[in-house]
Order: C-alpha cells, then structure tokens, then sequence
C-alpha cells in the first residue's frame, strides 16, 4: 500500500463529512481509503494516449424531449372547488397590510 492516510487526514475527512468515528471505524476507513487511492493509482498507469474523454460509457443522443403542454387550460376546472375566486383566479385571505 503506497498511499498511506495519517490519522489527521481523517480527522479531517470526518470533520467535513459531520461523522463521529470510533477508533475501530477509523483505522478501518484508512485502510478503505488507502486502497481507494492505490486503485486510482493503478488506474493511472494505463496508457490513454489518443484516448477521447467521454461523458457517458454509451453514446448519449438528445435525452431532452419538448416542452410541449399536453393537459391545455383547464383553468374553470381548476377553480372549480375554489371556496373563492375572482377573475379567473383564487382569492385568499389577507397575510399582511
């Protein structure tokens, strides 16, 4: 294990994630985390030369739709159960003057 993680580190990590970690859970995410960043470690090793940077593993086209309106203006539906309305809208009690 080249990367070794000091125990202020994760201190540190604890602090900035609201965690309170027994000693046992802490020498056990430094071992967790030190194999974590071995990995990377590995991961950097592989040749990516000519490689092109992706967003997704599969190709993504247009996952947008149209904003289209499909339910129209139901607006004397939707005011139908009103206790109150005016003009086309709702009327509610006063909250301030």
């Amino acid at each position: 294990m080249a990367n070794i993680i000091s125990d202020e580190t994760i201190e540190y990590v604890g602090i900035l994630a609201k965690l309170e970690l027994s000693d046992e859970e802490k020498e056990q995410a430094k071992k967790d985390m030190g194999r974590m960043l071995d990995y990377i470690d590995k991961l950097n090793e592989l040749d990516t030369e000519g490689i092109e940077p992706m967003s997704h593993v599969f190709p993504v086209d247009n996952v947008f739709r149209e904003d289209v309106v499909t339910n129209g203006d139901d607006r004397e539906q939707m005011l139908a159960n009103a206790p109150q309305k005016k003009d086309g809208t709702y009327m509610v009690p006063k909250t301030f003057d």
